[in-house]
């Protein structure tokens, strides 16, 4: 290839790359939007946002908004703000989390490497959880709860998402396990290692990546719920969604969003951390359930 020709192909590159970015920036943008629109209004004096300049940076500069939204005595539907919501969300979502998870890898583990008759059938019927909408076990779970005395409670919450968690990451798990050399289990349980000791000490060190996409899975499926916390929560239990909800709905008089985007934003929090903090392990993981599925 001649120089002339090479310096073309260069300079094709070069724009071709430089038209790709500005693509990919117009979606950001376009993306961040709402996001910078959340914040900016929540940090104005709600006069501003009356003004009708939404977009426009704050000319004076408040965090009473977010006070307002956290604990703010004549805001929402308690004298409490959200604060005790977003604690019954973190009592709720840590351990449904860990439960679906654990369970999920166990159930992954028994239908990958302890095959017995009619595991297909089983694993279907998992598999067929994760397509059921959430109004068909309304009535179902809200009987079950009952007979269970957990009504209404952070634990009847986590007993509704673990239960419904169980089909994902049982898929999860299974399709990482497929692959897992089997020779070592088999050669484990020769040399006499039971059920509990092959998993912790063979299968569950080399789980790292698929756990972690199941974690951020459940962590954001279980936090941004809101069918099951209307419906089965009470008083004492109501997740943050649902304070939102009623914080939202419920002001009387004029309309304060400025503090209704902090409890957007303070809402919205937990899941944007962890994305942040952990998403580039979310996609590793990912790819490792791609290949080794």
């Amino acid at each position: 290839m001649s120089g002339a020709s090479q310096d073309i192909a260069l300079k094709g590159s070069r724009i071709g790359r430089v038209v790709i970015y500005a693509i990919l920036l117009v979606f950001v943008i376009f993306y961040l939007l709402p996001l910078y629109v959340m914040v900016t209004n929540s940090l104005k004096p709600l006069s501003e946002i009356r003004g009708g300049d939404m977009l426009a940076l704050p000319k004076a500069w408040t965090i009473e908004p977010w006070r307002a939204a956290w604990s703010y005595a004549q805001i929402g539907v308690s004298p409490t703000g959200l604060k005790p919501y977003f604690i019954n969300s973190i009592l709720m979502v840590v351990p449904a989390v860990l439960l679906s998870t654990f369970m999920g890898a166990l159930n992954g583990y028994v239908l990958t490497k302890w095959s017995f008759r009619g595991s297909g059938v089983v694993f279907g019927l998992l598999l067929l959880a994760c397509f059921i909408p959430f109004q068909i076990v309304l009535i179902p779970m809200a009987r079950i709860l009952g007979l269970l005395g957990l009504a209404g409670t952070t634990w009847g919450l986590v007993l509704v998402h673990t239960v419904y968690g169980l089909g994902f990451t049982t898929l999860f798990f299974r399709n990482y396990y497929a692959a897992f050399p089997t020779e070592l289990v088999r050669a484990a349980q020769i040399d006499g290692a039971g059920f509990f000791q092959i998993f912790w000490r063979i299968l569950a060190p080399s789980s790292a990546p698929i756990a972690v996409v199941t974690v951020i899975w459940q962590f954001t499926n279980v936090w941004n719920d809101f069918l099951f916390g209307v419906s089965f929560a009470d008083f004492d239990s109501i997740p943050m969604t649902v304070a939102l909800n009623n914080l939202v709905n419920s002001s009387t008089g004029v309309k304060e969003y400025n503090v209704h985007f902090a409890g957007a934003i303070l809402a919205a929090l937990p899941t944007l951390v962890v994305y942040v903090v952990s998403g580039r392990y979310f996609v590793r993981g990912l790819m490792a359930g791609a290949v080794k599925g």
